[in-house]
């Protein structure tokens, strides 16, 4: 720690060997730097805050109708982008700038100035922007902030229109080209269809279900034919049956009964079924098994039923003969007659239908070995034009949309644009700092004195220590010879020592008194 305290005495008895040529130095440096402190041009700024409201009642009353952008991110992609070469041209030609600069050289220069110098800051609360310029004419800088006010309400307005005009231009392209594409599908849907006219049912069912209800329709026209067949030829044997018992007068109640055409056809049926499913049951079945049961009592009912019937036609008929006794022929003949005659209509009826589904049934199978192709050629056409139709119903949907859009912009607007404060320029400059520029001088200059003596120092080294001279030359030391000072020796030595400390007081004090006036001066134009 001696050492170092050593050393650093060592420096400054050296450097104030040379006090004087740092004292010049940091007066010359120190005048030189308060006059261009003082020379320095005063900067006015000019400012202006606009709000931009991006509300309005309109909006959300069209929501889902028309197009909603982002007005803040757009807004905020404005003011970012807002400082760009085309809108500096735009601004310099606004604000007559371009009258003072002449050379292509100096409008470079200019637009670069205007470029690092205009500002446009967010104040931190939701869409407020301030727009700030700063010149040495208080009315340049205010000409710049009102025409870069007009630029950013210019260029939001009007990159909505582009914006709008723009997606107009490319949906109208877009809706033609879909519209000739659902032209062109809708043709070969129609040719398609005319070449396979006859493979194309109205219903739309596919080959597969027409053959398989050809199939079943087939089937139950067969079913009704054979019990249409099966019902004639019941009819047909009763015919005979009673033409023989007619014939042979087999019986007294059977020729009575002939003889009134009394005769119930479709009970004798039921009973011969009947008894014929009695037989097959008793050949699998015992007596006891239920079904057998029943199919006996049922044969019990049917005959019950049958003499009742019989009964009734008998009273039927013997009033009938009383109340007509010239009526000749046998009535049940008569009747069976008639019913095999609508018995054979009927089934010369079905055999009818039975042919034209048989034939219904053979077009499936032939149209099914080609059915696939033609189905899956149709579900390809089909499946083209509804894409070709959703897109060009929602082109035309979002076409109306953004002409709505526009529409609204028109009536509301993207944004209102609030002038908050307009723009304006403080009296007073607002740089240079000069009582900082001050200070800084006067550090510049004390810190040149210094340099400047110490670098002396070091340049010239003078050694006023025995100690500091034996350790720098590293030589045996042999005596030391002391300077001995008269009395005007010393007092010469003091007056100079005064001289130098009024000397830098001088220009430490000269230095405090320019601070003194700048300060006074901006209190006055404050106060003004």
């Amino acid at each position: 720690m001696q050492d170092l305290v050593r050393q650093a005495l060592a420096v400054l008895r050296g450097m104030w060997n040379y006090r004087w040529q740092g004292l010049i130095a940091s007066w010359v440096v120190g005048l030189v730097a308060a006059v261009l402190v003082f020379r320095i041009p005063d900067q006015y700024e000019a400012s202006a805050r606009i709000y931009v409201d991006t509300q309005s009642i309109l909006k959300p009353l069209m929501s889902g109708l028309t197009v909603q952008p982002n007005v803040e991110q757009q807004i905020s992609m404005l003011s970012r982008t807002l400082i760009s070469r085309p809108n500096i041209e735009k601004l310099i030609r606004m604000a007559d700038l371009d009258l003072e600069e002449g050379s292509a050289v100096q409008q470079e220069e200019l637009i670069q100035r205007l470029t690092k110098e205009v500002q446009i800051r967010n104040t931190g609360r939701d869409n407020l922007y301030s727009l700030a310029y700063r010149d040495r004419e208080s009315e340049k800088a205010k000409r710049v902030i009102q025409s870069l006010v007009s630029i950013f309400v210019e260029s939001s307005l009007g990159a909505s229109r582009k914006d709008t005009d723009s997606a107009k231009t490319f949906l109208n392209e877009q809706i033609k080209q879909y519209e000739q594409k659902l032209e062109e599908a809708e043709a070969r849907l129609k040719e398609f269809k005319l070449r396979n006219i006859e493979m194309q049912p109205d219903d739309g069912k596919s080959a597969t279900s027409r053959l398989s209800e050809a199939s079943a329709a087939l089937q139950q026209a067969q079913l009704e034919l054979r019990e249409a067949e099966n019902a004639r030829d019941a009819v047909k044997a009763q015919l005979s049956e009673e033409k023989r018992n007619a014939e042979a007068g087999t019986g007294h109640v059977a020729a009575d009964d002939a003889a009134l055409g009394i005769s119930t056809p479709e009970l004798d049926a039921r009973i011969d079924a009947q008894k014929r499913n009695l037989d097959n049951l008793e050949q699998r079945f015992t007596d006891q098994h239920p079904e057998v049961i029943i199919t006996k009592r049922l044969i019990r009912d049917l005959e019950e039923q049958k003499k009742k019937e019989m009964a009734e036609l008998r009273k039927s008929a013997q009033a009938a003969a009383s109340a007509n006794p010239a009526a000749g022929g046998n009535p049940a003949v008569q009747e069976l007659a008639r019913m095999l005659a609508a018995a054979e209509v009927q089934v010369a009826s079905l055999r009818t239908r039975v042919g034209e589904f048989q034939s219904r049934l053979a077009q499936a199978r032939s149209g099914l070995k080609v059915a696939p192709q033609i189905e899956a050629e149709a579900a390809q056409l089909n499946r083209d034009y509804d894409v070709y139709k959703k897109n060009y119903e929602d082109l035309v949907a979002r076409r109306q949309s953004a002409i709505m859009s526009g529409e609204l912009e028109v009536a509301s607007g993207v944004a209102d644009f609030r002038l908050i404060d307009p723009p304006r320029v403080a009296p007073e400059p607002v740089a240079p700092n000069r009582l900082l520029l001050l200070l800084g001088a006067l550090g510049v200059a004390l810190a040149a004195g210094l340099g400047l003596a110490f670098a002396a120092s070091q340049l010239r080294p003078v050694y006023n220590d025995a100690t500091e001279l034996r350790t720098k030359t590293g030589l045996p030391l042999l005596g030391v010879v002391s300077m001995v000072l008269s009395d005007d020796e010393r007092r010469r030595e003091r007056r100079m020592t005064l001289r130098f400390l009024g000397a830098s007081g001088g220009l430490v004090g000269l230095y405090v008194l320019g601070i003194v006036a700048v300060a006074l001066m901006a209190q006055r134009a404050i106060a003004a």
